[in-house]
């Protein structure tokens, strides 16, 4: 099933991959049409529409059924008058309704007989609480008459306190969440042209599912993040905290060894830098280590901290302790394939390579058969990063082709860590945060090659995220 936030992300992922959202509206009010023309003869059709997109697909549906029967049987009800439509496309199809088609506003005027066809198109997916006036009423009254009731999409009201309960539901691409027989009657599934890619591929829409901040929130709300890195490697947690600063956290925590602390302090002023004792990551620094994750919203694990034994062995035990959300990434991903026992808000984040690691090359299934496999059988998030990432959580997955082939550079990968790390902070589940932050990073270094091409580098990505961030949001 379809959850009603997937929706929004479709049609516009839609837009990008060809196929417009004025496009999806013909195709659904036509389909709608079709199924109404099938089922009943000559009865007269009332539209009762609201001022969404469900409303637009009724327009269209009232167009094409005018093509087919007396036109002065058709009737469409504008639940809050003309001028209160607030889609534009849905207002360009209530314009190109034909002018013998009656246009009511009024919902006393309305002529319904024993057979007339009433179809619910007041409101559409992802309606909570409670229902108001005018559309309480008109729901109210719809559910008390004896007609036949089509909803368009999801009943009006559904997951909401008060909801249309129709005949029928004709609704378009997918079922959607929390729909069923009981409140949705018999439930009639169209296809509307969606391309593949916009379902099983990244795109725009994923930066609908981006969490922005409350107008009323304080530092520390809209995120705090722990990186825990560095070592023989200074670079790798410092790319990881810019990037999360740009991707919108508030604070980032970077703990790293104190032979660099003063360093990795230099690089931003920004940073709260904790240092640890001596070169490198120990178990004497887990205590630490687990207390600072306590103070933030999500970790970051594995940026520049090196493969000695004591430090893997260190990472180990934090993995197996940590109880916020985690993100693995670089050397820290060395301990994952001794078949640890993960949180069960945990990202790995391998490329091609360490993930052939991570399942000892003992399997011979596709990448993405395998990665399906490993994520469901460890319970995390996987991004297996390549020429096109493959984020899954098992029984979730998407492909990401944003990015190009200067990103081979490194500190790519710490970046995108950061960018993740930071998503993550703000609340975003794993396999969304995965999936937002694949996006965020491939956009935000495709545009950065058109300015630096081949000479491209972390730090040109990272100035362009809050670019991503303001374009799409």
């Amino acid at each position: 099933m379809l959850p009603f936030e997937e929706v929004a992300v479709i049609d516009k992922n839609s837009e990008y991959r060809g196929v417009p959202p004025l496009q999806l509206m013909e195709n659904a009010g036509r389909s709608l049409a079709q199924e109404i023309i099938e089922r009943f003869s000559e009865e007269t059709v009332i539209f009762y529409c609201g001022t969404g997109n469900n409303g637009g697909d009724a327009y269209v549906a009232a167009r094409y059924l005018a093509e087919e029967r007396d036109k002065q049987n058709i009737t469409v009800f504008l639940i809050k008058g003309e001028g209160s439509v607030k889609s534009d496309i849905a207002q360009k199809n209530l314009d190109a309704l034909d002018s013998q088609i009656i246009v009511e506003e009024d919902p006393n005027k309305l002529e319904i007989s024993e057979d007339t066809i009433l179809v619910d198109a007041l409101l559409g997916t992802g309606i909570k609480g409670e229902i108001r006036e005018p559309y309480r009423i008109i729901i109210k009254k719809l559910n008390e008459r004896s007609n036949t009731v089509v909803s368009v999409d999801v009943p009006s009201g559904l997951g909401a306190d008060l909801a249309v309960k129709p005949e029928i539901t004709v609704t378009f691409h997918d079922v959607k969440k929390g729909m069923s027989r009981e409140n949705c009657g018999e439930i009639v599934v169209k296809e509307i042209g969606i391309p593949e890619k916009a379902v099983d591929h990244t795109g725009p829409g994923e930066m609908l599912l981006y969490p922005q901040p409350k107008k009323d929130s304080h530092k520390g709300d809209n995120g705090k993040l722990l990186i825990v890195g560095g070592g023989p490697y200074i670079g790798a947690p410092v790319l990881a905290g810019k990037a999360a600063y740009r991707s919108g956290a508030d604070l980032v925590l970077l703990a790293v060894p104190s032979s660099i602390s003063d360093t990795v302090a230099g690089f931003s002023a920004n940073f709260i830098v904790h240092p640890m004792s001596g070169k490198n990551l120990k178990p004497r620094h887990i205590d630490d280590i687990l207390e600072l994750s306590h103070e933030c919203d999500s970790m970051i694990i594995g940026p520049g901290l090196g493969t000695r034994k004591k430090t893997l062995k260190a990472v180990e035990d934090i993995i197996d302790q940590v109880e916020k959300p985690l993100l693995i990434d670089a050397d820290a991903l060395k301990v994952c394939k001794r078949g640890l026992e993960y949180n069960a808000s945990t990202v790995l984040t391998p490329h091609r390579g360490e993930f052939k690691m991570l399942t000892s090359n003992e399997r011979s299934k596709s990448l993405k058969e395998n990665a399906d496999q490993f994520a469901l059988e460890n319970e995390v998030t996987l991004l297996v990063k390549g020429e096109e990432d493959y984020i899954t959580q098992g029984y979730e997955n998407k492909w990401n082709d944003f990015g190009n082939q200067a990103m081979t550079v490194g500190g790519t990968g710490d970046t995108l860590s950061g960018i993740i790390g930071a998503l993550m902070s703000k609340g975003l589940e794993p396999f969304k945060a995965a999936r937002v932050g694949a996006y965020i990073m491939g956009s935000a270094g495709d545009e950065a090659f058109k300015e630096y091409s081949w000479g491209l580098l972390p730090e040109n990505i990272i100035e362009y995220i809050p670019k991503i961030l303001d374009d799409l949001m």
